[in-house]
């Protein structure tokens, strides 16, 4: 079975409730499920190759047994850097039919939920089965969030509005804005996408927890120590008990640093680090493995312990084949 039927058979799926799916809140739950699913990043440099090579080197992630790739989501990062996750996902589509694709994460606040349903849903009738959606308030920039016209201290109850709307719009119901951020009325997205699109929900706050355990299918966490990974879980899965619906799976986004030894491996990943966030590399240096496969994968295991079930690894390395190989062999090593 390849990796886009693993995916797609295994791994994303509706879940039964005496009928069709579960209907909780007003919108179809896509529920990620199955055993471990292991991700890598867009090969650095992907779009400045020419198709052929595009395909090439994403044919080389399907046959190193990764399960999906994942993009990331900026409007205009720190010096006006960015990719729209939709819009990358899509293009990747096309280039190898094996490879799930996660979005991670969407910085859904900054967009409209309308324009937002018409992308996830467009994209999910393309790749059925293969979409899961990860959504996040964003904020490490506040610059990206004023320019898009949007108040950063509301950046949060706006996404929990359009979360909401997103997931009742792909649910194929008519639907009215919150009244707060969005004041449109009937509004409605067809066709439903079949499966339903999952949506898993990032962050580290309160708020995110809360966010994950009522509006999403799953936690994706970043950032944090195995201990606050569990406390997390514990919480998100505290948090749909009390709504009244599942909380999904859980999953874990992290950059590593690829080499012979731990040293050699954090020069890479420091390197790439600090010039994408602009920001002293040591306030991410405990979250961050580097070394060989072996050393790397040994750092994930007490996460997957503690219950991730998706790992997002966006690994920095001498080449893009090693960062690719490694992403293959933590993904043999752990399952």
């Amino acid at each position: 079975m390849n990796n886009w039927n693993r995916w797609k058979c295994g791994y994303v799926a509706t879940v039964p409730c005496g009928g069709d799916e579960w209907q909780v809140g007003g919108f179809r739950i896509g529920v990620v499920s199955g055993g471990l699913r292991v991700g890598g990043c867009v090969p650095w440099g992907l779009w400045e190759e020419t198709p052929e090579r595009q395909r090439e080197l994403m044919g080389t992630v399907a046959d190193a047994g990764i399960d999906f790739v994942f993009s990331a989501d900026h409007v205009s990062f720190r010096d006006g850097s960015g990719t729209d996750g939709v819009v990358a996902l899509a293009a990747l589509s096309g280039l190898e039919s094996r490879l799930g694709l996660l979005l991670g994460v969407y910085l859904l606040g900054l967009r409209h939920p309308m324009i937002a349903a018409r992308q996830i849903a467009t994209l999910a009738q393309a790749v059925p089965g293969r979409l899961v959606v990860g959504v996040g308030v964003g904020g490490e920039d506040r610059h990206e969030v004023e320019v898009c016209e949007v108040d950063p201290s509301t950046r949060g109850r706006r996404t929990d509005a359009a979360l909401s709307i997103v997931r009742r719009l792909l649910a194929g119901e008519t639907v009215d804005g919150d009244g707060e951020f969005f004041g449109f009325t009937g509004g409605k997205v067809l066709p439903v996408p079949e499966p339903a699109v999952s949506f898993m929900v990032g962050g580290r706050s309160e708020a995110a927890l809360r966010r994950a355990g009522t509006l999403g299918d799953g936690w994706l966490g970043a950032w944090c120590s195995t201990e606050r990974f569990s406390a997390g879980v514990a919480q998100v899965e505290a948090h749909a008990e009390q709504a009244g619906r599942s909380a999904g799976t859980h999953g874990l986004q992290l950059w590593a640093g690829v080499g012979d030894t731990p040293e050699q491996g954090l020069e890479y990943v420091a390197k790439k680090m600090s010039d994408f966030y602009k920001l002293d590399f040591a306030a991410f240096e405990k979250y961050t493995p580097t070394g060989t496969p072996e050393q790397i994968a040994e750092f994930l295991k007490p996460y997957v312990d503690a219950g991730a079930k998706t790992l997002c690894i966006a690994t920095c390395g001498v080449d893009r084949e090693t960062e690719i190989e490694t992403v293959g062999q933590i993904a043999e090593m752990l399952k």
